[in-house]
């Protein structure tokens, strides 16, 4: 894979699966600013996180869906797609942007942490790629996105412009709806999942499990991606693949690591006379 006319390469993904409504209108806007690769999943690999496939094949093929586009299905992850993408495809060469999307559901706040959407863009970056994930707050098959593609364009056209902080992408999320007022630069918010996992009964009379669950905010700020969705904003949060918690260094720092004050400190035990002994 190589540039042609000086347009930049654009490497497209998913975790909706190839056929999704969400990668073909991402595909679409990306055609207005590059010469666009797109590599997704056979099937559905909502929530797959950053996992990847090891132990079984993979395999890819070049699939005719749309005029013009090159296209790969892969029986794997959306993260084996960037990888196989890089590798097999572009052979080496970087694309200059990866997109990854439109997935059907928010991925906000915690959700960043369990999305294949949101993964795949962090393997674009991982491997040096500017990258941006987009999420839209509809999960039926035929989501209307349409009122997200002028915000995706300009998004995109930023980040080939100036591309990004080294080690960081960004997740970008769209409220439903056509009546976006615009785009707000936000941090994740502190919210999370309250799981249930309801019982039922098969025909054979075996239970099994259905995970649901309750989003919990519990963060009332105002430079949050919960309420920028909240308030009818296109939110766009930088993330970081560093998961260091910088700040606890300091912490575990303070605390007895050290083995050979350990070791004197049961030995000053062990020596201790009987009389101090109350156990």
């Amino acid at each position: 894979m190589t540039k042609q006319n000086t347009k930049p390469n654009i490497l497209v993904v998913n975790d909706d699966g190839i056929t999704a409504t969400g990668i073909k209108n991402l595909m679409e806007v990306m055609q207005e600013l590059g010469n666009v690769v797109v590599v997704a999943p056979d099937s559905p690999q909502s929530g797959m996180g950053h996992a990847i496939t090891i132990g079984k094949p993979i395999r890819f093929d070049k699939v005719d869906l749309y005029t013009g586009v090159e296209m790969y299905k892969c029986s794997g992850t959306p993260v084996d797609c960037v990888k196989i993408a890089v590798n097999k495809i572009f052979k080496g060469k970087k694309p200059d942007l990866c997109v990854s999307g439109i997935n059907h559901g928010l991925n906000n706040s915690i959700n960043v942490i369990y999305s294949g959407t949101m993964s795949a863009a962090v393997e674009g970056a991982i491997e040096k790629i500017p990258s941006v994930g987009f999420s839209l707050d509809d999960f039926a098959q035929d989501a209307d996105f349409s009122h997200c593609k002028k915000y995706i364009k300009t998004i995109c056209e930023q980040v080939l412009e100036h591309g990004l902080p080294e080690a960081t992408l960004l997740n970008v999320n769209f409220p439903k709806g056509n009546n976006i007022k615009g785009i707000k630069i936000c941090r994740q918010a502190n919210a999370k999942w309250a799981e249930e996992f309801e019982e039922r009964t098969d025909p054979y009379k075996r239970p099994y499990y259905w995970l649901t669950g309750v989003f919990q905010n519990f963060d009332k700020g105002e430079d949050t991606d919960v309420w920028a969705l909240e308030h009818n904003y296109a939110s766009v949060v930088p993330v970081q693949f560093d998961l260091t918690a910088h700040h606890a260094i300091p912490i575990l720092n303070g605390w007895s690591f050290n083995e050979e004050k350990s070791m004197a400190k049961e030995k000053k035990n062990i020596n201790a006379p009987d009389s101090l002994n109350l156990g």
